[in-house]
């Protein structure tokens, strides 16, 4: 590459970044108002009945939940519709590939511009609950880092899936049956413990629970209940395996 060339991967970043500076007013509740206000309302609200969680208060607990999950709903929603759409209706993907922009390029560059929006989502969401005294442990640091891995271990798999199909109708079963059961059995809300044995391994397979139970840890400054390294290693397998993935579908829907 010669001396001053963008990176292709960054200039598909910067394209994105360009778009997002149009539209970020539209993310502004999903992406940051709303998280807050379900924290109060649900951790402070709902809290004053709960009272604690493995004695620790029901706010403290529910927060890294939360931003995990708000992690992994940025993902997974920003690889669907966005991914099927440039290549189906705007073609963007094609016009690209049309440049010497390769398609793992395309696939990098979208991943680093969710990194991004996701990494801004979860400071300035550490930051508000940092107020509300939830954040007990100064290993919280860690949260954005361990909300990045997830990004890559969801975002991968539904890239790879969003290539893959030609109607979007198949979201629908993708909200339905993954990010819905996600966000409700990954010890988001309640511990898993509380769920019946015969339906736990499905938490288990889940890069949400594996990152919740790291934000968890971090902030609260405990051990989490598998090793750290196990944790961290089923989500660097489910963003190996997602990007290797994405980048064979990305190459043969681009070939069509």
């Amino acid at each position: 590459m010669a001396a001053g060339t963008v990176h292709p991967s960054i200039a598909v970043l910067e394209r994105n970044l360009t778009l997002y500076r149009r539209l970020w007013r539209a993310s502004v509740f999903s992406s940051f108002v709303l998280p807050v206000l379900f924290v109060i309302s649900i951790g402070i609200g709902v809290g004053g009945y709960v009272g604690s969680v493995k004695g620790v208060d029901y706010l403290s607990w529910i927060v890294p939940g939360v931003v995990a999950s708000t992690a992994f709903q940025m993902a997974l929603g920003e690889s669907t519709y966005a991914v099927l759409g440039d290549f189906k209706w705007s073609r963007a993907f094609h016009a690209m590939r049309a440049t010497p922009v390769q398609p793992r390029d395309i696939l990098a560059g979208h991943l680093l511009y969710l990194l991004f929006r996701v990494t801004i989502a979860v400071l300035t969401f550490l930051l508000v609950v940092l107020f509300f005294g939830a954040l007990r442990s100064p290993w919280a640091v860690t949260v954005p880092l361990a909300c990045a891995l997830l990004t890559v271990a969801t975002a991968a798999p539904v890239c790879a899936f969003a290539a893959s199909i030609d109607s979007d109708s198949h979201f629908a079963l993708l909200f339905r049956f993954v990010m819905i059961p996600a966000s409700l059995f990954s010890g988001v809300f309640f511990p898993i413990e509380q769920l019946p044995v015969l339906i736990r391994p499905v938490a288990y397979v889940s890069p949400l629970w594996h990152a919740v139970e790291l934000c968890r840890s971090a902030t609260l400054g405990t051990a989490p209940p598998w090793p750290v390294a196990a944790h961290v290693g089923c989500l660097l397998l489910w963003a190996v395996a997602g990007t290797l993935l994405a980048v064979r579908r990305f190459r043969r829907r681009l070939e069509d």
